[in-house]
């Protein structure tokens, strides 16, 4: 057998769809676990963001149930119990792990697609990175790669040709998206320095990210100009000649491992490689695999027989697309671009990008909560620490990339901005004042085990890297810039008046 098909014309995709199911089926099996383990602190009927009281607004401006349910398209029109949506989370989990071993079919893949979409469209906050509508997206496609019902490795069915395309086309848009929104954004891409500050202000710096902050700045400005290559320059070969393809493929792969390696930036990066993987064909990742593996493909494609229905469905998907490319190719020719945006209520074909803005400083919210009677500076004021975020100078940043703490990102946001833009961190405080079990599974201590503290403030810092070596062992240093929310304690009537705005309970009923 010629296992590395060098001497076909056309090599196949056998390999490529195996791989590329398979690394979606890994992402799909982490943002269930993610949706598993923090779905009723966050989205609960007592969660942060309760998902029926966010369905009840959305009938109430819509006019109805039915209305709604057009706008914001999710299963949990049926039932919103914490009963129901933690069977459809570890559902999820369940059905992911087949895939990640490699049995997938049409309709698998479509349930998980269809699972995840609701909870992204009644996520709110907790939801709105860009990668959630790049896994949409990406799982719609991959419905139509498979087989419609053989979930064998390798199945009957060959890979449709089209759906090669279309994943090529969304590794386009994201990578080009991405680049475009750099150069449009923030003048440290265009002069090169951006990343003498990313590293340290980025959302959740790993250990590396502070090895790679304090390399020499010639090393920082050529890594812009490798992010510009690959981001600006790469996407164009996708449609092109075999080896143009391959290069472009390896490079944008490469990238992605890098920014794997730089920061915990949750599953985004190992999401963009499913559609990169649609660059390589089986000749090239012949070379690469197992000749056990191999060989399997190659027995398949022996015995393949196409499907005029699955032929004809992958047509369909790759007219629909064409169609629906239109707002997103419009938004990156635009001047005035945006990123991470959908056009259409199921989030099928949409525009994506990264990091427009990069800041110069990084500023932390902490915590604080006591029990003494005057809540001054002089009270005895213990910190909460978040899982994965900065706090304590003295803790080692995390490394938890792929998984994805959403609270922790969130208040990177949140220190940017003041609290009324962020109204569940009044909701968190509420929480920590009656030391609700389920909101302090999302942190990494409780300081007040048994009885809830009188009052919780929460103060503003800067943080910069402690250079490596620094003799105290830190890893962080500190200062503090003011208050971000004065102290509160449960029966502030401040507080209680803004939750109870909200459609929040402010009683343990």
């Amino acid at each position: 057998m010629d296992w590395t098909r060098g001497a076909r014309e056309e090599p196949g995709y056998w390999l490529t769809r195996f791989l590329v199911l398979r690394l979606l089926g890994l992402v799909y099996l982490v943002a269930f676990l993610c949706l598993a383990d923090q779905l009723l602190p966050l989205l609960g009927s007592r969660g942060l963001l309760p998902i029926p009281l966010f369905l009840r607004q959305v009938a109430e401006e819509a006019g109805s149930a039915s209305a709604g349910f057009r706008q914001v398209p999710t299963l949990f029109w049926l039932d919103d119990s914490d009963r129901f949506l933690q069977a459809a989370a570890w559902s999820g989990v369940v059905l992911s792990i087949p895939v990640l071993l490699g049995f997938a079919n049409g309709l698998l893949m479509a349930v998980l697609w269809a699972l995840y979409m609701s909870f992204v469209h009644v996520g709110q906050d907790w939801y709105s990175f860009g990668w959630e509508i790049q896994l949409l997206e990406t799982g719609f496609l991959a419905i139509f790669l498979c087989a419609p019902l053989d979930a064998r490795p390798f199945p009957r069915r060959p890979p449709p040709r089209e759906i090669i395309w279309l994943l090529r086309w969304l590794a386009f848009r994201i990578m080009l998206g991405a680049g475009l929104i750099k150069l449009r954004g923030d003048s440290c891409w265009r002069h090169l320095t951006c990343l003498y500050y990313h590293y340290e202000t980025q959302p959740i710096p790993n250990p590396v990210s502070r090895w790679l902050h304090f390399m020499p700045h010639r090393f920082n400005r050529l890594s812009v100009l490798f992010n510009h290559l690959t981001e600006l320059v790469a996407p164009w070969f996708v449609f092109g000649p075999r080896p143009a393809r391959l290069a472009a493929g390896v490079l944008m792969t490469v990238f992605q491992m890098f920014l794997i390696v730089s920061g915990n930036l949750s599953f985004l990066n190992w999401l963009t490689v499913v559609p990169v993987l649609a660059c390589f064909d089986d000749a090239f990742l012949a070379r690469l695999l197992p000749a056990w593996l191999v060989g399997a493909s190659l027995r398949a494609e022996e015995v393949a027989r196409p499907s005029r229905a699955q032929q004809a469905m992958a047509g369909g998907v790759a007219a629909l697309v064409a169609v629906l490319s239109v707002a997103p190719v419009s938004n990156l020719l635009s001047g005035h671009q945006v990123m991470n945006t959908s056009f259409d209520p199921l989030d099928l074909v949409n525009t994506y990008g990264a990091f427009g803005s990069v800041g110069r400083e990084r500023d932390e919210i902490i915590f604080e909560g006591t029990n003494d009677a005057v809540p001054d500076d002089a009270a005895d004021w213990r910190p909460y620490e978040f899982k994965c975020k900065p706090g304590d100078p003295m803790r080692r940043p995390c490394v938890i990339s792929p998984y994805h703490y959403r609270l922790d990102w969130l208040m990177w946001f949140a220190a940017m901005s003041e609290p009324q833009a962020y109204p569940w961190s009044l909701h968190l405080v509420w929480k920590l004042l009656h030391n609700d079990p389920a909101t302090l599974s999302l942190l990494a201590n409780d300081p007040f085990p048994g009885a809830p503290p009188r009052f919780i403030r929460a103060l503003l810092y800067r943080y910069h890297f402690a250079p490596p070596g620094d003799p105290s062992g830190a890893w962080w240093t500190r200062e503090r810039l003011g208050t971000w929310l004065p102290p509160l304690s449960a029966n502030d009537r401040r507080l209680t008046s803004f939750l109870e705005g909200h459609g929040w309970r402010t009683s343990e009923d």
